[in-house]
């Protein structure tokens, strides 16, 4: 607000101590104060003397409107109104990743969704973050905006601008970040303009400069803890409380959902979401905010911790940043290692625990890609206790985006060729000849890396049943395998799967031959996918439970840290935490930062302490 001068009139209001003005922080007024201004593609001010009431008329005319918000510009469009959404989506190049909608008032919030008690005071807190809660199927919001979800992101206005202008066009609207696919939010006029204008019809901005970049938060509530997904807007950089005096040290991060955190005295101050660092813009937004950080909090790293991982981009960074200076230590954290802290320094807790760090990837230390992790942890070091067989991931990273190519993976290496049958309807919807390829890829071990990852087996199970052979954005396939185990009530039934556990080299392994076995009979025998999505999820809560009780028998511990992004799956976490408190487990889950790659970076900076 320094750029705005005030008029004789509110500097008379800021002088006088008896004007409630006088404690004002700033004092603005229409005269003085930013001013609004609504503009078209090309940059030049729409006609007409109020801004918000032509946006608000667009927007109810299924146009695309630009939002300069509070961290950056939103992209809004009328969440009723299909055609508007899908447009969106196609000029945004996001074709299924859920979007979120803000909406008036509470009540209105209500008339969507099924919203507790807990969610209602995490909706109207001060953070205002995007909530994501029970659909109700009479909303009028449409499919396209979550498509095949059950949960709908919703926030209530957290600005001036926000109120009016859900007032101004009585709807609920879209609110998605001003970013094409995964690149920062913009935050500046001209930016905006220049690189939304082939997204957005017009532009409803402001004069009043944005300091720094911030999505909206994300979070949901579940067993009445709130537990956040993406940490941003409201949340950063509210410091996390250490039980140690701290080193001045820097938490790199990972590739996704990037954030990064810096300690200092007793506090680790983690950043605000940065996004996929997949390009030139993430990378210097997180050296623009990373220099901010370091500026605002008065500190130069000492220790610099970074993932294991040499094709990171933040691992590469550290190594670069301490090439240039001989007097910073570098310590090379595990990437599961970093979840299990992460949840550890969350919840103030020092002494060794099992960590389960269930996730889609992560650089082992044997260099196999890890995922379905149990360790026996704390600051200092860690022991691999236990993990989910090795399978093949023929393509490697291009698996990731094609689980069916998963599924005939772990079906060629678990139950032959044999199992590879027409009876499979999945396999119907691919190409003969990628098929035989990936047999190939298998026997002869070409570019299958080996993977014990949880999330590759979602994305497996999910290929496999038919719910999601090919993604648009990370984690869907297991997304929509997890809405598909909810009847109409939101329940899920109790039965499961079998599976082993086998000893070697004083490792415990679990088998998942019995499993893939069991659902393709399931599948011959027409039982339905809601009824597999279940009983999967039933056994994957249970494989947790019985390989920690397994670690606590050798090692007497009895508490256990969860971790990793498969654990923002809702149903699987209600069931693993169920089941660990009924074995008499006591149990910490995240509180303060993400459970996903967005935490993890807390892990790191902790272990850099130690290191």
């Amino acid at each position: 607000m320094r750029a705005f001068k005030m008029c004789p009139e509110c500097q008379a209001e800021y002088d006088n101590p008896l004007d409630r003005r006088f404690h004002a922080q700033p004092n603005a007024c229409p005269k003085c104060g930013p001013t609004l201004e609504l503009l078209d593609v090309t940059g030049n001010r729409v006609a007409g003397s109020d801004a918000i009431a032509s946006a608000s008329h667009l927007l109810r005319e299924g146009k695309i409107v630009a939002i300069k918000g509070l961290g950056g510009f939103l992209l809004a469009c009328d969440a009723s109104n299909g055609k508007a959404v899908t447009l969106l989506r196609q000029r945004k190049r996001r074709p299924f990743k859920p979007l979120a909608i803000m909406v008036a008032d509470m009540d209105e919030a209500k008339r969507h969704c099924c919203i507790s008690e807990r969610e209602e005071k995490l909706l109207a807190s001060p953070q205002s973050p995007i909530v994501l809660v029970w659909w109700k199927p009479e909303s009028t919001v449409c499919q396209a905006v979550a498509p095949n979800l059950k949960y709908l992101g919703v926030m209530l206005p957290y600005t001036p601008l926000h109120h009016i202008l859900l007032k101004g066009t009585g709807l609920p609207l879209v609110m998605t970040s001003g970013n094409l696919s995964e690149e920062p939010i913009a935050k500046d006029n001209d930016e905006a303009i220049g690189r939304l204008s082939g997204i957005a019809d017009y532009f409803l901005v402001h004069n009043r400069d944005i300091y720094a970049r911030y999505d909206d938060s994300v979070t949901f509530v579940e067993r009445d803890d709130i537990q956040i997904t993406r940490r941003a807007r409201g949340y950063a950089p509210y410091p996390v409380h250490l039980t140690f005096e701290a080193k001045q040290a820097l938490g790199c991060g990972a590739e996704w959902k990037h954030a990064f955190c810096l300690t200092k005295d007793s506090y680790a101050f983690i950043s605000q979401h940065i996004g996929d660092m997949e390009n030139l813009e993430t990378v210097e937004h997180f050296e623009d905010t990373l220099a901010l950080y370091k500026r605002l909090f008065r500190m130069e790293p000492e220790v610099i911790a970074y993932d294991l991982h040499p094709e990171y981009l933040s691992t590469k960074y550290a190594l670069e940043l301490a090439s240039q200076s001989g007097d910073i230590k570098l310590v090379p954290v595990q990437h599961h290692h970093a979840h299990v802290v992460s949840c550890m320094a969350d919840n103030e807790v020092e002494a060794p625990v099992i960590g389960v760090a269930l996730d889609g990837t992560g650089y082992g230390s044997d260099g196999h890609i890890w995922g379905g992790e149990f360790l026996v942890a704390d600051y200092k070091g860690f022991t691999r206790m236990g993990h989910l067989e090795y399978l093949p991931l023929p393509g490697g990273d291009a698996a990731t985006k094609r689980p069916y190519r998963i599924a005939i993976g772990y079906l060629l290496k678990l139950l032959g060729e044999a199992s590879i049958t027409s009876e499979l309807v999945f396999l119907k919807q691919i190409d003969a000849v990628e098929i035989e390829l990936i047999k190939r890829q298998i026997q002869a071990g070409l570019n299958s890396p080996l993977t014990s990852s949880m999330g590759r087996l979602f994305d497996a199970v999910s290929a496999l049943i038919g719910v999601r052979g090919e993604i648009d954005y990370e984690g869907q396939a297991a997304v929509e395998l997890e809405m598909v185990a909810y009847d109409d009530s939101g329940n899920v039934g109790n039965d499961g799967y079998p599976y082993s556990m086998i000893e070697h080299d004083g490792m415990s392994i679990i088998q998942l031959k019995e499993l893939f076995s069991a659902i393709v009979e399931d599948l011959c025998r027409g039982v339905p996918r809601a009824t597999i999505s279940a009983k999967f999820h039933n056994t994957v809560a249970q494989m947790v439970c019985e390989m920690c009780q397994l670690i606590a028998k050798s090692t007497g511990i009895n508490q256990i840290a969860l971790s990793g992004g498969v654990f923002q799956n809702r149903l699987l976490l209600r069931k693993v935490v169920s089941l660990l408190e009924s074995a008499d487990f006591s149990v910490l889950t995240h509180k303060q930062v993400p459970c996903n790659d967005g935490g993890i970076s807390l892990g790191q900076a902790v272990i850099g302490n130690f290191g």
